[in-house]
């Protein structure tokens, strides 16, 4: 089947905007929803672990079934599914409903995710060059979107589940216009006709020979994961943390002390836009380890001086070191094994899910014990581990051009 390499890429840019829409979507929806629900933060905050954890458990279902079905199959019936019941959480008028709403949202959306990241490293091994930090950019760009439609609707007297529903159902639309130009399913396994008629061996030393390669990459897919798992917790706190550590600490006006989550923010999308010409000249373990050094510069400088610009410089290389990281890691983990590129991705993106969740709660029981700017200490100490491990990417990070069968 011939196909086109740049159609591939542009439908992945597609799907990537699709998720982030949907997810802002929700976002800008909460304080709405919570009101009509009649529910307190504390109840909201205990409703959100079910999204982390279905998105949770549709990342490991969604890593298997892209390894055994093709991403071509799975990334549509994902996004299909993930805007469909974006409208889930607006239609609750009960607690229980809106738990049940998010626990099956987050599991679609954890499916779309992880298919659409693992097309993304099939894409950028047949490019044959760094393309995944640009996936992740406008993934926020998708973030951007939902929340000008989102005040949009809002001046236009929409409900939310009106506006959730209008987004979901345009999703609907999107995902299934866009399928074809994916790539076509990639093979998960060895050939065993093949290999036994070129003497390759026989179906059994096929299946031993797959089973000893996974089990030696096994090992460093879960150590990514764990770098993940700081990287994201980073992330994390910076989305919850920032604006309150402007006006809490430093005194800041409200509408002062939310440009601090907006500096991380802009500087992050503009870093990840950028990451991928730096990663094809000087490699992704530079990009990780330099990055995360800088990410920890960042963080001590927000966690220790007590001006306000030097806050708002601190929150932007934060932002700006942290950009390039994730990327790097997804992208390592789905090239360490293409046959199970899916699986792999999805330990990875599983586990750095839950950093990001723990990371508000992680600093928010620091709090209790120090004050809120020294538990940023915490961040200055996993973005320094993540630098020294870094290494870990020189192991099989060469990324070998796929062929096609054509390229535009």
């Amino acid at each position: 089947m011939s196909y086109s390499l740049r159609s591939a890429r542009a439908v992945t840019f597609v799907y990537f905007v699709l998720c982030g829409t949907v997810v802002g979507t929700w976002v800008v929806h909460i304080p709405a929803i919570e009101d009509r629900v009649g529910i307190s933060h504390a109840t909201l905050g205990g409703l959100l672990v079910l999204l982390g954890l279905g998105a949770f458990i549709g990342m490991q279902v969604a890593g298997r079934l892209t390894d055994r079905l093709g991403a071509r199959t799975v990334i549509p019936a994902a996004g299909v599914l993930c805007s469909a019941t974006l409208v889930l959480p607006g239609l609750a008028q009960e607690p229980w409903v809106l738990a049940a709403g998010l626990l099956v949202f987050g599991f679609c959306n954890g499916c779309l995710d992880v298919s659409m990241n693992a097309h993304a490293v099939h894409v950028e091994k047949s490019y044959g060059r760094p393309v995944m930090s640009a996936f992740h950019a406008t993934f926020s760009v998708g973030g951007v979107l939902a929340a000008l439609v989102g005040a949009a609707a809002a001046s236009a007297g929409l409900s939310p589940a009106a506006g959730m529903a209008a987004m979901g159902a345009l999703g609907v639309v999107i995902a299934l216009v866009s399928v074809r130009a994916l790539l076509p399913a990639t093979p998960t396994a060895v050939d065993t006709a093949t290999a036994t008629n070129t003497g390759i061996g026989t179906e059994a030393e096929a299946g031993k020979g797959q089973a000893a390669k996974r089990r030696s990459a096994g090992g460093r897919i879960w150590a990514l994961a764990a770098l993940a798992l700081m990287v994201m917790l980073c992330e994390g706190a910076a989305n919850d943390w920032s604006a309150l550590h402007l006006k809490e600490i430093l005194g800041a006006s409200a509408s002062t002390a939310a440009f601090a989550y907006g500096t991380f923010a802009a500087t992050m999308t503009i870093g990840r836009l950028l990451a991928d010409r730096l990663v094809a000249r000087f490699g992704s373990m530079a990009i990780l380890r330099y990055g995360a050094a800088t990410a920890a510069v960042g963080i001590t400088i927000v966690a220790l001086c007590p001006w306000m610009w030097a806050a708002f410089a601190g929150w932007a290389l934060f932002g700006l070191g942290l950009s390039g990281c994730v990327p790097q890691l997804f992208s390592a983990a789905g090239h360490a094994d293409p046959s199970a590129a899916g699986a792999n991705v999805s330990r990875v993106a599983g586990l750095g899910y839950v950093g990001m969740l723990a990371g508000p709660a992680v600093i928010g029981w620091l709090t209790h014990l120090v004050a809120l700017n020294h538990a940023f200490v915490l961040l200055t100490l996993l973005c320094a581990v993540t630098a020294v491990a870094a290494g870990i990417l020189r192991k099989g990070s060469d990324r070998t051009r796929e062929p096609a069968t054509s390229s535009h």
